[in-house]
């Protein structure tokens, strides 16, 4: 299975502030998907995470896509195929634009 690595020339740094709202607004049951706590700079070009696509970023480090679907499912509320589609998906917009590679 493949491994997911982030790309070591991809500069990021999380949003303290934005992450402590997004954290209490999920403890509190709101929606917070479209707060950004992360942003990704990369060759002129710049990416705001919102809270999952954080933590999938902060995971890629060699592990497959099941060890990170592992690792999300107990902290999201959502069906496991859902989430495992959604970390897929954004996965592979991270490789499509450099920001991830995967290896055997």
């Amino acid at each position: 299975m493949k491994t997911i690595h982030r790309n070591p020339n991809v500069m990021w740094r999380e949003e303290a502030d934005a992450l402590a709202q997004v954290r209490e607004a999920l403890e509190r049951g709101d929606e917070a998907e479209e707060t950004g706590t992360s942003v990704l700079f990369s060759g002129g070009t710049m990416l705001s995470l919102n809270f999952l696509g954080t933590e999938i970023w902060k995971l890629c480090d060699g592990r497959t896509l099941d060890g990170i679907v592992a690792e999300l499912l107990p902290q999201f509320e959502v069906d496991e195929a859902v989430l495992r589609e959604d970390a897929q998906a954004f996965l592979d917009e991270l490789a499509a634009k450099g920001f991830i590679a995967y290896a055997e």
